[in-house]
């Protein structure tokens, strides 16, 4: 079943307390529990929400993730740090109504168009585009179980660098880099045109892959994100998004990752950095199973 990003976060302002929104998740945005990225994109709707003003557009956040949050009934909590002319920065803190304790915490700057100097320090991946590349979405669905992870359900996906992960043998470890081309099957866009940017960080949140990559499958892993910050770039009217993820360090127990974002048209719509807490996974799907 394909959800629509838009409806499955879409966020309701209490009249009766001010800055606080409520939000209702479904497991359509899960792996085993809703996806970090998809929460995080609900704590900015709330954001955009109480900010009111759509000349206003999110040029970074970062979220923490706390603990983990199940799917249902949601509460946001938006603050305005500062509101200036040309940016307004806000913190936002979710929760679960069904699981006490705090979720996720996100701060964002907002910021208006302006005028400056073009720079693209970055060389563009040589990788091939999706039309070349083979599809990944039904064999990753498979592989991961379509109850548990029906999170890839909602997209398209085609592999431009790195194993096929959702094999379980016949292949070895190589270089801890993982890039997949992503798009949504619902189409995720603004009134403009443009892509909707808390559309991006569902995507972003997706560099495990590069330390699996590296890893090979002897070595399992359950990766839930401490934190993941994105920086919106560039907007796009384009309808696949390359996902280019790179593992830096893994290290105690803990790896950090961090991903380009570019769009079909070579341009980069946004840079993305990840801190990972490294699980066993047999022994955090069954502690996810009791929430």
């Amino acid at each position: 079943m394909v959800a629509s990003l838009a409806r499955s976060t879409a966020v309701a302002k209490l009249a009766s307390a001010p800055g606080w929104y409520v939000a209702d998740l479904d497991d359509d945005w899960s792996y085993l529990t809703p996806s970090g990225g998809v929460l995080m994109t609900v704590a900015m709707r709330a954001m955009a929400a109480e900010l009111g003003d759509a000349t206003f557009r999110p040029v970074s956040a970062n979220a923490l993730f706390c603990s983990p949050v199940p799917a249902g009934p949601l509460e946001v909590r938006v603050e305005v740090i500062r509101s200036g002319g040309a940016a307004v920065q806000l913190r936002a803190a979710l929760s679960s109504t069904k699981r006490p304790g705090p979720g996720l915490e996100v701060s964002a700057t907002f910021a208006r168009a302006r005028s400056g100097y073009e720079v693209l320090g970055l060389a563009r991946p040589t990788l091939p585009g999706p039309a070349a590349c083979p599809d990944a979405g039904n064999e990753v669905r498979m592989a991961a179980g379509r109850r548990s992870r029906p999170f890839f359900e909602n997209f398209e996906m085609r592999l431009a660098h790195g194993a096929r992960l959702w094999e379980p043998t016949g292949w070895q470890g190589t270089d801890a880099r993982w890039a997949c081309w992503y798009r949504y099957k619902e189409p995720q866009r603004l009134a403009s045109g443009v892509l909707d940017p808390f559309a991006i960080p569902p995507i972003a949140d997706t560099m495990p892959g590069a330390l699996a990559n590296h890893l090979g499958p002897d070595k399992p892993f359950f990766a839930p994100s401490l934190d993941l910050t994105v920086h919106f770039i560039e907007s796009s009217d384009a309808e696949w998004f390359l996902v280019d993820s790179r593992c830096q360090r893994a290290f105690g127990g803990y790896a950090t990752a961090d991903a380009d974002i570019w769009d079909d048209a070579g341009r980069l719509v946004a840079r993305t950095t990840q801190t990972m807490i490294l699980r066993d996974p047999e022994r955090m799907t069954a502690a996810l199973a009791k929430l």
